[in-house]
């Protein structure tokens, strides 16, 4: 995936949503959400050049915030999730919240893929069961690799309430897909739900854990990426920007730790600001120039270094840590209100299963 950014085209599939957070019975607000929302922010930001297919009702409020169109169906309404937060830990007393699909809008089928091209990348990253195997079938047909967020896979919903559920990863009718795909990212929590230790042996297995950064197994190791330290505001979309910044990291050929470390970054980034982020236009040209010297000084190595730290690995942390310093901001007192008290990197949904 290394070389010149312009020339390196992704295919981004998911829906966009609409986002409503609550906490204690109060809407706090609606926003923009879906993982392709945040993705999209951080790879536009990077001059990344993607393609993007995601479906809407005729009722999506956002298109003015959107660089590419969605397919607008014409019978179901846009995807709705509500967030329900807490400010007492009895109310829920294992994770940070409570995940509920209030309407889905239509799945996105092989069809409505591309026939007629061939991509560098591509990126499924479904949020309310919208990818189907055969979608990801076709995408893996013509993408030269293909990146998953797991809970595009194994996400499930109450066909009550619309609680968001998980079910096992070799249930869910993807599992022979797995040594087709690159990479497969997922929460420390959906973690539990995919048998990392046997989906290793076929692809690359990111597994993001908050205010601890991330890890990333392979067929013959894994290695702990650091994370950034940030003030952590609303931590809807981090996971979702952290694999936009491993992809960004890839494409610009770097190693798969630094391009992780890319991912931890644009996910401390995220955490900092409620809603879709904003990313400041200085410092999205400072970590273009770090990324470019960072891949200068690789050595030519064969393909099998690039799951391993190389030389330079902590300097180019401290170079990302340096160049973000002058961008932070201090919070406002309307929005302590979002403040929740774990996740930096990652906010987990409770899950009404029992655990694997």
């Amino acid at each position: 995936m290394g070389g010149n950014r312009h020339h390196h085209r992704g295919l981004i599939v998911g829906n966009y949503c609409h986002d409503v957070l609550i906490k204690d019975d109060v809407v706090l607000a609606q926003t923009l959400g879906g993982a392709v929302s945040f993705i999209s922010a951080v790879l536009h930001a990077l001059n990344i050049s993607s393609d993007y297919v995601s479906k809407v009702g005729s009722d999506f409020a956002y298109t003015f915030k959107l660089n590419h169109p969605p397919i607008v169906s014409q019978s179901e309404k846009t995807t709705v999730f509500h967030a329900y937060f807490f400010s007492d830990p009895s109310e829920i007393p294992r994770e940070d919240r409570i995940l509920k699909r209030i309407q889905s809008c239509d799945p996105i089928s092989p069809s409505d893929l591309p026939d007629d091209a061939n991509f560098s990348f591509g990126m499924a990253v479904g949020v309310a069961g919208e990818i189907s195997p055969k979608t990801l079938e076709k995408m893996v047909e013509i993408c030269d690799v293909v990146l998953v967020d797991v809970q595009a896979l194994i996400r499930v919903f109450d066909e009550i309430d619309g609680t968001v559920k998980f079910v096992n990863l070799k249930e869910s009718g993807f599992s022979h897909l797995l040594p087709r795909i690159g990479f497969l990212k997922a929460s420390a929590e959906e973690a539990l739900y995919v048998d990392v230790e046997e989906v290793r042996k076929s692809c690359c297995v990111v597994v993001t854990s908050g205010e601890d950064g991330c890890t990333v197994y392979w067929k013959d190791g894994e290695m702990q990426i650091s994370p950034f330290s940030t003030v952590q505001v609303d931590p809807t979309g981090a996971g979702d920007s952290f694999l936009g910044g491993l992809v960004a990291g890839l494409v610009e050929g770097l190693a798969v730790s630094d391009a992780a470390l890319i991912g931890n970054f644009f996910g401390s980034l995220t955490v900092g600001q409620i809603g879709l982020p904003e990313f400041d236009s200085g410092l999205m040209q400072k970590v273009k120039d770090e990324m470019q010297r960072r891949k200068m000084q690789y050595d030519g190595r064969d393909d099998e270094s690039r799951f391993m730290k190389r030389r330079g690995h902590e300097q180019f942390i401290a170079s990302l840590g340096a160049a973000k310093l002058p961008t932070s901001r201090p919070v406002s007192p309307d929005h302590e209100m979002l403040f929740l008290k774990r996740s930096v990197l990652e906010e987990p949904i409770k899950s009404v299963d029992t655990k694997p």
